[in-house]
């Protein structure tokens, strides 16, 4: 997120306590435990660093039956890190969703999108019909959707987030 919004980096790192060198270092752990020859899968590492999950249910999207993992997340209280794993225990999706029962944002016009505001599921609720588009990584995605212009009429718009937190519109 760094890359996209510094500034809010620096305030998230004040925010918790840490710094700038703990950062990278602890980007650099979770490197070299994604990449190292005996890795363990996505879950388990996800287990071992964030311990257990705070949910842990079965969900069914679409015609597959997958489960959905949470943790909280100490910097946005009401937003939870997700993970849906399928049958078997594959990791194939990861990021942050809204908590239960916390109320989202109102977003009516593109002015209401403002950084790390927002989920790519509430900005394709709150703008239909949004499209997924491909992301410039795998944990960053782009969503295609119309907001309200100046004049009424629709104004085409390209979002982009990492880890599933709004970081910019880009068009």
């Amino acid at each position: 997120m760094a890359d996209h919004q510094p500034g809010l980096v620096e305030d998230a790192l004040r925010t918790l306590g840490a710094t700038r060198p703990e950062m990278r270092e602890a980007n650099r752990r979770w490197q070299a435990m994604s990449r190292s020859p005996r890795s363990r899968g996505a879950l388990q590492r996800y287990r071992s660093v964030l311990g257990p999950p705070e949910t842990d249910t079965a969900r069914r999207i679409g015609d597959l039956s997958c489960r959905a993992l949470t943790w909280p997340v100490p910097l946005w209280p009401d937003l939870r890190f997700e993970v849906l794993t399928a049958p078997g225990g594959a990791v194939w999706n990861e990021w942050l969703v809204r908590a239960p029962g916390a109320p989202g944002p109102v977003l009516r016009t593109a002015d209401d999108l403002e950084p790390w505001c927002c989920t790519v599921d509430e900005v394709a609720r709150a703008f239909p019909p949004a499209r997924p588009m491909e992301g410039s990584a795998p944990t960053r995605w782009r969503l295609g959707f119309a907001t309200p212009g100046p004049s009424g009429g629709p104004e085409q718009r390209v979002a982009e987030f990492t880890w599933g937190l709004l970081q910019r519109l880009v068009e």
